[in-house]
């Protein structure tokens, strides 16, 4: 099984720091506000291949590192 990022968008708060770090830039601005209205990012599927780099630097533990099915 492939592993993937799933972002919390509920808890983000759009510091884009996973943004920065992810080799593989499968991460990208959402494009609208979170219910808090902090703007959140999103994960582009095709391109995650599961490292944990955004994991490891969210520093509001948003970010799970799930087996994709």
């Amino acid at each position: 099984m492939a592993r993937k990022a799933r972002i919390n968008t509920e808890k983000c708060k759009g510091c884009y720091y996973c943004l920065d770090i992810c080799p593989r830039k499968a991460i990208k601005k959402a494009g609208k506000s979170n219910e808090k209205g902090y703007d959140c990012v999103e994960v582009v599927s095709q391109m995650c291949n599961g490292c944990g780099a955004c994991y490891i630097v969210c520093p509001d533990c948003c970010i799970d590192i799930i087996d994709d099915q």
